[in-house]
């Protein structure tokens, strides 16, 4: 099973890279212990100590989450929420209060937040509660829930010969699949065509290059028909697969 340092089976974006997440809280010490504790996840944080700041960063950063104070020296966090999701829509908030009256904690979901915490609290509820939203929104997988190959939101089933893409099947020919198998296995990694005959038809290159258009052209009349293509022609070079980039 892969683990993250803390132990815990290992999260990562749906590509394999590391999640990203932007720790908002003007208690410089707060900050650091929580980032301490998410870096611990083996993901990527970045900190803000105010609303301003904590835009810009999200700019830059493309958030998959977001832990952030209600209460700032600039703003509150219900104005920073606003702010973040013109940025990106789709991010998750977890919002940090000191305050638990119900009509906060209401005010913080009918925003856009995904669920909130009280301080004090334990570092553990708020590794716990983002990998739960996480999980559920569907910008996180664990590494070992088994043979699956997931490249942006294409994702593979290797046993099931099952393929996704934004959780709609598409019906591959056991060929296609080999490919497409092939391609992700090696995502932003420009493959030649004698590298894909020999690995997927175990040709020898040599006046056979249309057998690869033919069939790249099949895969991307159903994998990026009526979507942002994911993949590409790289002249004179080959051909890449990678996600779309937010």
């Amino acid at each position: 099973m892969n683990t993250a340092r803390s132990g815990r089976p290992a999260l990562t974006r749906p590509d394999g890279t590391p999640l990203r997440v932007l720790v908002v809280d003007d208690d410089p010490d707060l900050a650091e212990v929580l980032s301490g504790a998410l870096r611990y996840e083996g993901w990527q944080i970045r900190t803000a100590g105010d609303g301003a700041s904590a835009v810009a960063a999200a700019r830059e950063l493309l958030p998959d989450a977001v832990v952030l104070d209600v209460m700032l020296p600039d703003t509150d966090g219900f104005a920073v929420l606003r702010a973040l999701h013109t940025v990106k829509s789709d991010v998750c908030v977890l919002f940090l209060t000191a305050r638990d009256a119900v009509e906060d904690r209401i005010k913080g979901i009918t925003a856009g937040g995904d669920d909130y915490v009280t301080k004090p609290f334990s570092l553990e509820e708020v590794v716990a509660r983002l990998r739960g939203l996480l999980r559920r929104a569907g910008m996180a997988r664990q590494l070992d829930e088994g043979p699956r190959l997931t490249v942006g939101d294409l994702v593979m089933d290797e046993d099931a010969r099952e393929v996704t893409r934004g959780g709609e099947l598409i019906d591959l020919s056991p060929t296609e699949f080999e490919l497409l198998r092939f391609l992700m296995r090696n995502p932003r990694r420009v493959l030649s065509k004698a590298q894909i005959l020999d690995r997927v038809w175990s040709y020898d290159f040599g006046g056979r290059a249309h057998v690869v258009e033919l069939y790249i052209s099949y895969l991307r009349k159903k994998v990026d028909a009526g979507r942002e293509p994911m993949i590409h022609t790289v002249r004179g070079a080959g051909y890449v697969i990678k996600p779309v980039t937010p």
